[in-house]
């Protein structure tokens, strides 16, 4: 069984709350989970200590057993110091300025640097 830590969703509409739930994989989002190890409530500002709950040690113990926390998880948890914070992924370069949009982008910043030098 692969095992996951991961958010569950709760709340209101348009108000989320989230619960940290160790879950097998391959269950839904908001469906079974083994254990609720913690809580996240975006709502509450960054310096509330209500804002991340998590028990550090049954996370540990779950990290021990073999689970693996999702990407939005490893971020939160990376704040307590629980795990290592994840790397971002660098933008794909589809998403990119086409050809057009760049050169654009090059003359508004050569135009600025003009009037700059100019002042």
């Amino acid at each position: 069984m692969a095992l996951r830590i991961r958010l569950a969703r709760g709340g209101a509409k348009k108000h989320p709350f989230y619960r940290m739930v160790v879950a097998d994989s391959r269950c839904s989002r908001d469906g079974a989970f083994l254990e609720r190890v913690g809580s996240y409530d975006p709502f509450l500002p960054q310096e509330n200590p209500k804002r991340l709950v998590a028990s550090s040690e049954r996370i540990k113990y779950w990290f021990s057993v073999g689970a693996k926390a999702s990407e939005r998880v490893a971020l939160l948890l990376s704040r307590l110091d629980l795990c290592a914070k994840p790397t971002i992924s660098e933008t794909p370069k589809k998403s990119a300025p086409k050809k057009k949009a760049q050169e654009r982008l090059k003359a508004q910043q050569e135009a600025a640097a003009a009037s700059a030098a100019a002042e």
